[in-house]
């Protein structure tokens, strides 16, 4: 049977490239979507998100809206990176399909008490309001997840918003601390594992060369969005961070990691959204999540080549 997933995010290209590589895969079942705040504000990670689906063709995928704002502080987005709709780049439609007229937290809370325990995995892509939100409205819900598997934080590789601090946690480190203590079995993609996954020259042109409009505007997309990294690290491509997610959940053999203990940092103004993995188990804190230190690149990009290959 498909594994079945729900798709928190906040596209953003590489948010858009981890949706389609999802409602390519067969051995996935995507739920639905949720749309939180993050790279770009709601009403853009909303209609981004239906953008996408129409991209695929799979406008029987429901989508949501969800959170326009963190817990506890003001919003910080990242149009430095994506651009002013989050998919600058190529040129898109706009959607016609609807928003579902559902909450999203109020979407993963009915769905999760719904299904059986430990069938349905929470994929969060962004911030995680979302998540956080609906687990504190319904902490049983923690119990019916098989799964959380999130693209976010760092250690090795410290911070791309600030020195110590990723995106996705610095945004809502609230949000983190909760969810990395609601007791879900939790696999992170850090910026530790995402950087190794470059979008080379040579694996942007075979995405382009697929010649069809999914591959012509992931080529488009990773065009735009890999000129802020690879002027900020110097590397030969940007790396595709949110793909991650769904390639570890149709190849995990391709990663690798450890289960250690994970805290988010809430209160220091200078660390602020830091993970702080405890990768040599220095201390006694109990093991909370399963942290991904490496990819295999080549198997990555030809998975993802391949399932792209799959539209028309």
């Amino acid at each position: 049977m498909a594994r079945k997933i729900i798709i928190d995010t906040d596209p953003g290209q590489d948010d858009a490239v981890a949706i389609l590589l999802a409602l390519a895969s067969p051995e996935l079942d995507v739920m639905g979507i949720t749309a939180v705040a993050g790279n770009v504000p709601l009403d853009l990670t909303a209609k981004n998100a239906r953008i996408v689906c129409e991209l695929a063709d799979r406008t029987d995928v429901p989508v949501f809206a969800g959170c326009d704002a963190p817990l506890k502080r003001p919003l910080v987005t990242a149009e430095h990176v994506h651009g002013r709709t989050g998919l600058d780049g190529p040129i898109l439609p706009d959607p016609a399909m609807p928003l579902q007229d559902d909450h999203a937290v109020d979407f993963l809370i009915d769905t999760l008490r719904r299904e059986p325990a430990g069938s349905v995995t929470l994929c969060p892509l962004g911030p995680l309001t979302n998540i956080a939100t609906a687990l504190t409205r319904a902490p049983d819900i923690a119990e019916k997840v098989q799964e959380i598997v999130l693209m976010g934080g760092a250690y090795f590789e410290v911070g791309n918003i600030t020195p110590a601090a990723e995106f996705n946690i610095y945004v809502d480190p609230e949000a983190a601390e909760i969810v990395f203590r609601a007791g879900a079995p939790l696999t992170v993609l850090p910026l530790d594992a995402t950087h190794k996954a470059l979008v080379t020259t040579a694996r942007n042109d075979a995405f382009r060369n697929l010649g069809t409009p999914v591959g012509v505007a992931v080529a488009e997309m990773t065009d735009f969005f890999e000129r802020f990294d690879k002027d900020k690290y110097g590397s030969e491509g940007a790396p595709l961070h949110d793909p991650c997610v769904t390639a570890y959940l149709l190849r995990p053999d391709l990663f690798s990691g450890r289960e250690i203990n994970v805290e988010i940092e809430t209160v220091s103004d200078l660390t602020r959204g830091m993970t702080v993995a405890d990768w040599w188990g220095v201390t006694d804190r109990p093991r909370n999540a399963r942290f991904i230190g490496d990819v295999e690149p080549d198997g990555f990009f030809a998975l993802l080549t391949d399932r792209l290959a799959t539209y028309a």
